[in-house]
């Protein structure tokens, strides 16, 4: 299914999705009406996320609370960060949370009685958000990039989200800007991520300064600052012409806390990237337009994506629906 397409319902039904962060849990109940759409945000909660093998079972708990205190839903969508085998249901691997072969979406199931529950990457449900109701919408080729704690990416191409064979698509955050520069805790050098992520900008600039106090100070003429802030610019722009050059993308959307920046950031960043094309076509570049909610959104999207069609039986909630849903790896919606 397109993106930007209104999901086809045969009534009127509830969704609950919830985003599992290194540091909490956010969730949101949304309606969906009969046309399909989506409605607004209802009953928005948090809960601090434990640490270790902790974490699954509150998060079932989180969901069952949730659901006996605000009525039943028919699907679940949950968004994790780290490695994620959207099509097994498994979380791979995260530092925050600290897990390693979960089988996340089997063990919230089971904790709901068999509510169908879909499982993704947090990034990818944020550009997945982004598409269908977001400041790519309309589009069938794009881009998200996420500049948090780290750099995450999600790409939709033809109006399908790419996950790819491994489920590792997107990684922008690893692409290589300067091979002799810094390891990255991935094991390269020099990657995107050491310069236009939150901790990347200010681990650069130092003096205990966070990435927002770094754009405050460039943008108030500082030195040092404003010269770690175009660096971030710079690397970032050339790993965007990249993506533009094999992908030829209509628009690019910039997220995360980093992007909050506004056009302090996009602003040099689309001069950057204009300055480096020749042949190619210049994307849109945008913000962001549901910022901290969009994987809030983009779990509920993946919850809505399992429900039926008008005329089609509900499909019967397994160990892995998602396979059911999609008949190949390649797409997580």
């Amino acid at each position: 299914m397109s993106p930007t397409a209104a999901r086809p319902a045969p009534y009127p039904a509830r969704v609950l999705g919830i985003d599992v962060g290194g540091t909490s849990m956010k969730a949101a109940f949304r309606s969906v009406h009969a046309d399909g759409l989506l409605g607004a945000a209802e009953h928005p909660a948090r809960r601090p996320t434990p640490s270790g093998a902790e974490t699954a079972d509150a998060l079932g708990a989180f969901a069952a609370e949730l659901i006996a205190a605000h009525g039943p839903v028919d699907a679940v969508g949950i968004g994790a960060p780290g490695i994620v085998d959207d099509v097994a249901g498994v979380a791979e691997y995260s530092v925050a949370p600290a897990w390693a072969d979960v089988p996340l979406r089997a063990l919230v199931a089971e904790r709901l009685g068999g509510t169908p529950v879909a499982l993704g990457h947090d990034v990818r449900l944020g550009g997945l958000a982004e598409g269908r109701l977001g400041a790519a919408a309309g589009s069938r080729d794009y881009l998200f990039v996420a500049l948090g704690t780290g750099v995450g990416g999600m790409l939709c191409l033809d109006g399908v989200p790419r996950l790819g064979p491994h489920h590792r698509a997107g990684e922008i955050g690893h692409v290589v800007i300067d091979p002799g520069g810094e390891p990255c805790g991935c094991g390269q050098r020099g990657c995107l991520e050491n310069f236009a992520s939150a901790t990347g900008i200010a681990h650069r600039h130092g003096a205990g300064a966070t990435a927002h106090e770094v754009a405050r100070l460039a943008a108030e003429g500082d030195p040092r600052a404003g010269e770690v802030w175009s660096q971030a610019v710079e690397a970032l722009a050339v790993a965007l012409v990249g993506a533009i050059t094999l992908l030829d993308l209509d628009v690019i959307v910039v997220g995360g806390g980093v992007a909050k920046a506004g056009e302090q950031l996009l602003g040099p960043l689309r001069a950057a990237v204009g300055a480096r094309l020749s042949f190619q076509r210049p994307p849109r570049i945008v913000q962001a337009a549901l910022g901290d909610e969009a994987a809030v959104a983009g779990a509920a999207l993946i919850a809505l994506d399992l429900l039926p069609s008008p005329g089609v039986p509900p499909v019967a909630h397994t160990a892995a629906p998602m396979a059911a849903r999609t008949e190949s790896k390649d797409l997580i919606s």
